[in-house]
This record gives structure tokens, C-alpha cells and sequence, in this order.
């Protein structure tokens, strides 16, 4: 186990273009997976005759299955029908797909968790329900959903280490190569992944801690 060698310019440089891509994919994932949980939380709550069912049936199904198997459906799976996709783009279609179901369902109690009373109110003042929706339901859901929204976010940017299974080139798929090639730095090598992902995580955290002590 020797440390200088583990630490040599290298090896940083090498590791910190995968961790790039893991923060690349992170931030991209994050803000589709989002934009995505909204849109179908929102539509789930609204209990839309034929719309929601479907929707929750679809969420129920991709809440139940491992991520791996997403990653393996969009990276192997679409391309025998003609939807060909590289690494990157499909750890991220995977990772959007896996966070927005469980987004959704974070979204979706958040809006149950105001009582109905803020819309009748709403709708006694004359909005129509979308109006209500927008402008009174949706601005206090939020704020009780930062806390497991930041969570899930944290969630996904952990599981974008298991995307290495595709050979996307992000932290840890450049860690098991730097390992392969030096196996007697394998231990400072994970200490130094640990410390990254233990960083931003961290990070993340303190964010949620703040939003929650001033918004909720």
C-alpha cells in the first residue's frame, strides 16, 4: 500500500475526469428525473380518469425494479428495436426514468399533504383548479419536499456508480482500472472515491438542512 504512488498526478487527473462524468451525469439526471416526478406526481394527484391509473401503474413497476435492470434495458434492450443510445446518454435516460418514479411518488405526497381546504378556498375565490394547483397547492408542497428530494438526489448521485456495469467512464470504473493496473494502491484509491462522494454528498446534506430549517 503505498499512498505517494496512489496520489501521483496521474492517478488524480485520471480520477478526477471520472468523477467529472459522474457529476455530469448527476446534474443532468437530476434535473430531467425532476422536471419528469413533477410533471407525473402533479398528474397522479389529480386523479385524471385514464391518465393516472396508467401513470401509477408505470411508476409502481419502475419503483419495484432494480436500477441495474434499467441500466441494462436502455443500454442492451432498445437497441434490438432501433433506439440506439451511447453510454452516457443511457445512464442518464436510466437513471431519469428510475429517480423520476420514485420523484414522482415524493412529489405526489407532498401534494396530499396539504389539506383540501387550501383548494375549496382557492376555488371559493374564484381560480380555477389549475390556478389553485399552481399558485396555492404547489408553492407549500415544496417546501415539505426538499428534504427527501434533496435525499433521492444524493440517492442518485450514489447510483451512478452502478453504471460502471455499462463502462460508463466515471469515478469508479476509473478506480477499478487505476486498481487493476496497481492492485497495491487499491486501498488509498477507494479511500480517495470515498472522500469525493462523501464530499459532494455532504455537501448536498447541509443544503437540505438549511431549506428545511427556513422553509419548513
Amino acid at each position: 500500500m503505498n499512498f505517494s504512488d496512489a496520489f501521483s498526478p496521474s492517478n488524480l487527473k485520471f480520477l478526477a475526469e471520472g468523477f467529472l462524468v459522474t457529476l455530469e451525469v448527476a446534474f443532468i439526471a437530476i434535473i430531467l428525473s425532476f422536471i419528469v416526478g413533477c410533471v407525473v406526481g402533479t398528474l397522479r394527484y389529480t386523479k385524471l380518469k385514464v391518465v393516472s391509473p396508467i401513470l401509477g401503474v408505470c411508476v409502481q413497476i419502475i419503483r419495484n425494479l432494480p436500477l441495474l435492470l434499467v441500466l441494462f434495458f436502455t443500454f442492451f434492450a432498445l437497441p434490438e428495436i432501433g433506439i440506439k443510445m451511447g453510454v452516457f446518454t443511457s445512464a442518464v435516460v436510466a437513471l431519469t426514468i428510475f429517480e423520476g418514479a420514485m420523484i414522482a411518488e415524493i412529489v405526489r405526497s407532498g401534494l396530499n399533504s396539504i389539506p383540501k381546504g387550501q383548494i375549496e378556498a382557492g376555488r371559493a375565490s374564484g381560480l380555477s383548479y389549475t390556478q389553485t394547483l399552481w399558485h396555492i397547492v404547489l408553492p407549500q408542497a415544496l417546501r415539505r419536499m426538499v428534504p427527501p428530494l434533496v435525499s433521492q438526489f444524493i440517492s442518485l448521485l450514489k447510483d451512478t456508480s452502478l453504471a460502471v456495469i455499462i463502462s460508463l467512464p466515471e469515478l469508479m470504473h476509473n478506480v477499478q482500472i487505476v486498481s487493476a493496473q496497481h492492485p497495491n494502491i487499491v486501498f488509498p484509491i477507494l479511500i480517495l472515491a470515498a472522500v469525493a462522494y462523501f464530499t459532494v454528498n455532504y455537501i448536498l446534506s447541509i443544503i437540505s438542512k438549511r431549506f428545511e430549517s427556513k422553509f419548513v
